[in-house]
């Protein structure tokens, strides 16, 4: 229709420009305005507005800039609605500075103005410099429209100096405009204190929403599902929110999948979760980058390796996050050889793996018994600039410690610039393995020396060292000193190191007493390692008494068999073995002792 046209006038321009700019086919918009100043149009305010607004979407600062010089020679520097686009292309070119510059210097400001600067703050999270701002517009009586409201609402839920203040002064400002129940602000609102970790407010928010949007559930679901561990009751209210959806006639989005299978992987609820992969074939949705990555990750979590590769395989578009998916699955599967392949192939796409799938290759190479290619991936991290990274650094202590290589572990963490606490609970276990009980000690420490405070890993392996170094005392100062000194819970692994160290030492009868006053009586773990203790002391007594426990505990594993065998065996009691084989058979063992 425009082509057709006798003549163009500026205002014909300036509708074209908008539709392709609403469709977005930014390059024709902005030939649409070259060509407009071509045949000598008069631009006006909408024509240049039109154009800042192509920049800010397109990120192209550089054009913006040209197009503002533009403005000014126009004559049209001085209007407000071009001075609000400009900030806005500003902001969103990342220039903000420039776009409170720009508002300070200007003698014409709107609500649009400050509602414009305050979203770009939001935008780079100056949340102190947003503060104020809002501030200052609310002393001189201007009001925040509801996507400003919403972007400074969001902005609290990061959780900065003052985010909980502020985010509640909002809230009453919001009602007192009575924007709290648009949905815009509303979804603002619950998200907000969601993220703050205020879920009573965040569902008495959405209760009071009678028109509650898909966008409304999203917020919720994703606000039961906030943080780094997600509880049982939580997984199940999201479901029960999922599924409210549904019976509603809602089309759940891709975040509404994808937090949904966040929460089937967390708590572990993989039915549900092949449940929820069907309805996500019924919308098409499998083809998404994220959806597929926590497919994958939903299959291989539940062990099935195979359903999970064929997630990956069909996901049209696999991009970094789906791989890491993959061979970090493949890695906690066991499937060494499979995530070496994978990654080799990560590679010939021309793809740059990031540091934690060199991690969890590092990883592989370890188990695989493998430092010759573990070696190489180091290599290669080292050439792509990522080899100094702590959580690289880590796996490649990990790895020399399991081949053997204790010399190459010690470089190693020597070369870190930074190691933190897993690398030093590393470093300390990988002695206590190797048989240097008093260099774990040592590195435990100069650990404290360095204000690294340690947690239950490193204090898995202190007791560890002190066992195999059989360090009594020392090992029992430390036990008191988790429990006492860092108010630290001990599980069972904690308690079992000290039945360790006291059977290894002779303390037998020391050794059961600490059982039977600890809180683990009833773990087959712990008595198992007083079991094997036996066995080296050949005290029948204990040790029939200690394995008939331990059989009653579990009576499907067979260690507990085997171990009771071999202690009469090698005492020189002669014990049939049938009657061994008898007693797995009546346990329902099936497996049979060698």
């Amino acid at each position: 229709m425009f082509d057709r046209m006798p003549k163009h006038n500026v205002i014909s321009y300036n509708s074209l420009l908008s539709g392709y700019s609403k469709m977005g086919l930014f390059v024709k918009a902005m030939e649409v305005f070259n060509e407009a100043r071509v045949v000598g149009l008069k631009l006006d305010k909408f024509t240049f507005a039109g154009a800042l607004n192509l920049c800010g979407q397109t990120g192209d600062l550089l054009l913006g800039k040209l197009i503002h010089g533009l403005v000014i020679v126009s004559g049209l520097g001085d209007k407000v609605f071009l001075t609000n686009s400009l900030i806005d292309m500003y902001s969103k070119c990342g220039q903000v500075n420039r776009a409170a510059l720009l508002f300070e210097w200007s003698n014409d400001l709107d609500e649009v103005s400050w509602n414009s600067l305050i979203a770009g703050y939001v935008r780079i999270g100056a949340n102190e410099e947003m503060a104020k701002l809002v501030g200052k517009m609310h002393q001189l009586g201007l009001k925040l429209n509801t996507y400003a409201l919403g972007s400074v609402l969001k902005a609290c839920g990061t959780n900065y100096k003052d985010s909980n203040q502020h985010g509640n002064a909002l809230h009453a400002f919001s009602v007192k405009l009575g924007l709290d129940l648009d949905d815009v602000v509303a979804t603002a609102l619950l998200d907000m204190y969601a993220k703050t970790g205020d879920l009573v407010d965040a569902i008495q928010i959405f209760k009071l929403m009678s028109n509650q949007s898909i966008f409304i559930y999203n917020a919720m679901i994703s606000g039961f599902l906030h943080g780094e561990t997600i509880s049982d009751e939580y997984a199940n209210e999201a479901f029960d929110l999922f599924s409210k959806m549904q019976k509603k006639g809602m089309k759940p989005s891709k975040f509404t999948f994808s937090s949904m299978l966040k929460a089937c992987n967390a708590v572990e609820a993989f039915d549900y979760g092949k449940q929820i992969h069907a309805q996500i074939c019924k919308w098409n949705l499998q083809s998404d980058e994220f959806i597929g990555s926590a497919l994958t990750d939903l299959y291989f979590l539940s062990g099935s390796v195979e359903d999970g590769a064929k997630c990956f395989a069909v996901t049209p578009e696999i991009y970094i996050v789906s791989w890491t998916s993959i061979i970090s699955a493949s890695v906690q599967n066991g499937h060494f050889g499979s995530a070496l392949a994978l990654f080799y192939e990560l590679l010939s796409f021309g793809m740059k793996p990031d540091e934690f799938i060199i991690s969890s290759m590092i990883g592989a190479c370890s188990n695989l018994a493998s430092p010759r290619s573990g070696q190489q991936i180091q290599g290669y991290a080292i050439k792509t600039g990522i080899g100094k990274l702590t959580i690289i650094q880590n796996s490649q202590i990990c790895m020399y410690a399991k081949s053997g290589d204790i010399d190459s572990s010690h470089l190693t963490f020597e070369e870190m610039d930074n190691p933190d606490v897993v690398s030093w609970s590393m470093m300390i276990s990988s002695n206590a393995q190797h048989g240097c009980a008093r260099k774990a000690l040592s590195l435990f420490e100069l650990m404290k020396g360095y204000g690294i405070a340690p947690n239950h890993i490193t204090f898995l392996g202190v007791l560890m060292a002190c066992s195999h170094g059989g360090l009594v005392k020392e090992g029992l100062r430390l036990f008191e000193s988790m429990k006492k000194d860092y108010c630290m819970a001990v599980n069972v692994r904690h308690c079992a190191c000290i039945v360790d160290l006291l059977g290894r030492a002779g303390k037998l009868v020391d050794a059961e007493n600490f059982i039977l006053n600890s809180d683990f009586e009833e773990d087959p773990v712990i008595r198992r390692a007083l079991l094997s203790t036996c066995r080296v002391y050949k005290d029948t007594v204990t040790g029939k008494r200690v394995a008939e426990r331990v059989i009653e505990l579990e009576p499907r594993g067979s260690a507990s068999y085997v171990l009771l065998y071999n202690i009469y065996n090698d005492a020189g009691i002669n014990i049939p073995v049938t009657k061994i084989r008898e007693l797995m058979k009546d346990g329902g063992v099936k497996k049979e002792p060698v």
